[in-house]
């Protein structure tokens, strides 16, 4: 295995498991919160797409994904208190959205030439994820910093366990 299958490869099973979770709940179960002070589920997985499309961009433009107009501004910081389900995404919507700006970050993993991942980062990552490497790697486990926020809520409505 190479350097590149080992970040495709968790990009899918972070995929898989977030998905999973995700699968069998209703539209209005993404406005649910899996504790006090927490995020909703829509809020949290557009923050993901937002995320990967800006991180995506600011190391490979050429990659980025178009979001939806108002997308970014709804699953800003600044609006984790906002309940209103009109505001954000039902399942399917979020689901093809994350479909289509994973396919981004998979063509342009594929394009790279591997040596690329070990250039510096966009500066203001370089605290956190020093090299291009770090950043796709950070993609691919995002999910999995989410998933465990996700299982409270399927418990609540009765959602069998998984994994």
């Amino acid at each position: 295995m190479q350097v590149k299958d080992a970040i495709r490869s968790t990009m899918n099973l972070s995929d898989m498991v977030f998905r999973g979770y995700l699968g069998d709940l209703e539209d209005a179960d993404l406005m649910r919160r899996p504790g006090k002070g927490c995020n909703h589920l829509a809020w949290q997985i557009g923050h993901l797409v937002v995320a990967e499309v800006m991180m995506l961009g600011g190391m490979f433009p050429e990659f980025k994904t178009e979001l939806p107009e108002g997308f970014e501004e709804a699953h800003h910081k600044d609006n984790v208190d906002c309940d209103d389900a009109s505001k954000f995404n039902t399942l399917a919507e979020y689901l093809e959205l994350m479909t289509k700006v994973r396919a981004n970050t998979l063509a342009a993993l594929e394009a790279m030439d591997e040596s690329k991942l070990d250039d510096p980062a966009p500066e203001q990552m370089r605290a956190f994820c020093p090299t291009v490497g770090d950043m796709m790697i950070l993609i691919g486990t995002h999910p999995m910093m989410h998933a465990g926020q996700i299982v409270p809520v399927r418990r609540e409505c009765g959602k069998p366990v998984m994994f």
